[in-house]
């Protein structure tokens, strides 16, 4: 059975259609001279969510420790415990917040609401679980989000046996009926639009009856490194997930492996700050850099120098330093897309133009990056050009003004590295950034020694 992505409705990125709210713009510091910055983050939100998923399928109970406390983390939290899941606080050494102690349901038991907020990982990873419980589970989000394309996890599920209602409308607001147990089998997707869609299948395979087997029919796969993400997660709880082929996976029905485990920090909620050193001049350094990682941010230690920066390791340090000036790049960012918003902000002021391609996908985010990302740059002075799959920057001088978030976290983040070099810039819903980092304007006032 083939699967086609959704299209999404045309986006306006003119038309602001979040609530509206009485908090005043946040007037995006600026450095006092070069940076000199030594920064710790909180927890990984792409790990910290397919933990949780596996080790609420777990056979036993497992310890996360140092996980990400957010927005995102907090709605899965909310939705795996009303499933039936019990998710407790534990003392821990983080000062980002208490671990957690997942103890695994012995029956999942729909009968629910799960409110998946603004989360594209709630959203994908928790109905295929929903359809292991027992009883109605209805899935429902933010309005912004419920244009978020969802047909492919709905026709999937209904292909491995999971009866779905959602109005033959392919979006949020569905309900998954739940009856205790999931066929599985074979299917073939278009998961062009989101690797979440095939993550959110993988992370539940081994409790398929038949496991599963998973064939991508379509355009290039974006975001590759979150996939692997979730093959190296589950390797590590003792599923092996089988690659025939490229876009092809292979999982046998199993156990899911109890474990405890130390969550490594966000690396892509790293990137604004490592940006921040090659806009505003000096140094940047980033403590518990994992050694190897699935994650895209670490990518950043070779992007980076692509703008005239230089990048150095020292033990599980990360330091960016800028340069003498901020060069013009041609990048294909499949595989990290979620970096082009702090990419693009350092093209805005590099000595030649820039090209960003491989990233239409993120037209499917919180909101439609690319049109955000244009609108908001031009609104300034800027000269960005929609592509395809990517923008285009003539750089062009800036000037003060509002920049819009879209409820959009890395909107919020792309607009305070802007913010470093254009007086008078003030952003608009910064606390979006507590979808995955809540401490943001701390860190950033901490990292300009405020």
């Amino acid at each position: 059975m083939l699967i086609s992505k959704y299209s999404q409705p045309e986006f306006n990125p003119y038309q602001d259609d979040s609530p509206e709210t009485d908090d005043a713009a946040w007037p995006a510091p600026q450095p006092h001279g070069d940076l000199s910055a030594h920064l710790t983050l909180p927890g990984s939100k792409s790990l910290t969510n397919r933990e949780l998923v596996l080790a609420a399928l777990a056979d036993g109970p497992s310890l996360i420790r140092s996980p990400l406390h957010s927005n995102d983390t907090t709605n899965m939290v909310h939705a795996l415990r009303s499933l039936g899941t019990t998710i407790t606080d534990q003392p821990g050494n983080s000062a980002f917040g208490a671990d957690w102690l997942v103890t695994p349901a012995e029956e999942l038991l729909g009968s629910t609401t799960v409110d998946c907020g603004l989360a594209g990982t709630v959203m994908r990873f928790v109905p295929p679980l929903a359809g292991l419980a027992l009883g109605p589970t209805m899935f429902d989000a933010d309005p912004s989000a419920r244009t978020r394309p969802m047909s492919t996890m709905i026709d999937s599920l209904r292909a491995l046996g999971v009866d779905i209602n959602d109005d033959a409308q392919g979006t949020l607001p569905f309900t998954v009926h739940g009856y205790g147990r999931v066929s599985g089998g074979t299917v073939t997707i278009d998961a062009s639009a989101s690797s979440q869609f095939v993550s959110g299948l993988l992370l539940v395979a081994p409790r398929f009856e038949k496991g599963l087997h998973l064939i991508h029919s379509g355009g290039r796969l974006p975001s590759m490194p979150h996939i692997e993400m979730t093959i190296a997660t589950l390797a590590a709880r003792g599923v092996n997930v089988a690659s025939p082929s490229i876009g092809e996976w292979v999982v046998e029905p199993g156990p899911i492996a109890a474990r405890d485990l130390d969550m490594e920090p966000d690396l892509s909620n790293a990137a604004p700050f490592l940006a921040a050193a090659v806009v505003a001049g000096g140094s940047v350094t980033i403590a518990g850099w994992p050694a190897e990682t699935t994650q895209v941010g670490d990518h950043l230690a070779e992007l980076l120098p692509l703008f005239g920066a230089t990048a150095s390791r020292e033990g599980d340090r990360l330091t960016v330093t800028g340069g003498q000036g901020i060069h013009g790049v041609d990048l294909d960012l499949t595989l990290g897309g979620e970096l082009a918003p702090a990419l693009v902000a350092i093209a805005c002021f590099a000595d030649s133009p820039s090209t960003f391609t491989g990233i239409g996908h993120i037209r499917n985010h919180e909101t439609d990056r690319l049109a955000s990302l244009a609108a908001e740059i031009n609104a300034l002075g800027g000269n960005v050009t929609e592509l395809e799959d990517g923008l285009r920057i003539d750089p062009q001088p800036l000037s003060a003004g509002l920049w819009h978030t879209y409820d959009d976290h890395r909107m919020a983040t792309a607009g305070a590295v802007i913010g470093l070099r254009v007086p008078g810039l003030e952003i608009e819903n910064v606390e979006t950034t507590a979808k995955t980092l809540p401490q943001f304007t701390e860190l950033w006032q901490d990292m300009l020694g405020r």
